[in-house]
This record gives structure tokens, sequence and C-alpha cells, in this order.
């Protein structure tokens, strides 16, 4: 039997976020985004549904576009950059729903807990940029219940209202090239 050879993806920096959205107050939704992240794509050939995942965030580049929040987050009531600096997803299988839509099974990290998520993924195509490059786009979105991994402040207000909600939405837009 024939073995086929992984081809590798890149992330293209310049064409991909990584953003989460939690309610605030219960009324409102916060938007951040981690402004450093990488993730390592291995195919067979250009078949995504063999795609092997692994993606790293880098805890400190945490944006919510406040300075004090930010510092809330990578403290030890929430992400604790200092003594866990990344927050990582290694995929474990992938399922192909349609032509565009997987579901992206893995196991996420954070804090150093570990726990198996789903996220649905979107295939925006592939295409070759005007400089001849292989590229391909994703719109990947999921929920976590942020207290599973430790996340634990939790904040309320004099009528009872809940702060913070548990549950997060992770949403990334992700464009890789094919590596040369």
């Amino acid at each position: 039997m024939e073995t086929q050879t992984l081809t590798q993806w890149n992330l293209d920096t310049m064409h991909s976020e990584l953003q989460f959205k939690v309610k605030h107050l219960v009324i409102s939704t916060v938007t951040g985004s981690f402004k450093n992240f990488n993730v390592e794509v291995a195919t067979e050939g250009d078949d995504f549904s063999t795609a092997q995942i692994k993606l790293t965030a880098d805890v400190s580049s945490i944006d919510t576009g406040n300075e004090q929040r930010d510092g809330h987050l990578k403290s030890d009531d929430f992400f604790n950059a200092e003594k866990f600096p990344a927050l990582t997803f290694e995929s474990t299988g992938i399922k192909k729903v349609d032509e565009e839509n997987f579901i992206l099974s893995g196991n996420l990290t954070i804090r150093d807990i570990t726990k198996p998520v789903d996220l649905n993924v979107v295939l925006g195509g592939i295409a070759v940029d005007p400089y001849g490059n292989t590229k391909a786009g994703f719109e990947v979105e999921g929920k976590v219940n942020r207290k599973e991994f430790d996340l634990k402040w939790n904040g309320v207000t004099e009528a009872g209202s809940v702060v913070v909600a548990d549950v997060v939405k992770i949403l990334g837009n992700i464009q890789v090239a094919k590596a040369q």
C-alpha cells in the first residue's frame, strides 16, 4: 500500500484571527482576541478531511480593547498567563459533513487542564493568490464552559446578576498557505 506524503500548511497571520465572545451582565457581549497564535496543519494531499491540526495561542497577547480588563484576564482569576503562557488545541479527528462543513474534534488545554471539544468548521475554499501560493480559508466556531478550565472568577452584581457568563464562544477566521 502506498503512503501519501503529508502536505504542510502554514498560518497566514495577515489573514487570520482568533476571537472569543462572552456575555457581560447577561445583556451584552464582550469580544476579545489573541493577537499572537499559530496553527499548524498537515493533510493528505489537499484533502482537509484528513487534517491534523495544532493551534497554540499566546495568553499574554489577549486583547479586549481594555487594558484593565486584559490585565485581569491574564491574572490568576482567569488564564494566569505567567504560569500558563499558552493555550493549545490538538485535533483528534475530523468528520466531513458535506463539501464545506466539518466537525473538528480535539483536545483544548487551558491552565494545564485538557478537555475534549468539538468545533464547527466551514471551508471557505482553496485558491491561488497573485503570488502563486495555494491558500485555504476556514471559519471555526465552538463553545466552551470557562469554569471547566478553572477560569473561575465570578462577580455578581448587587441585583444578583452574573457579571461574566460561563459559556464562551470561540471564533476563528483561519487562512493557511501550502508550504513550498
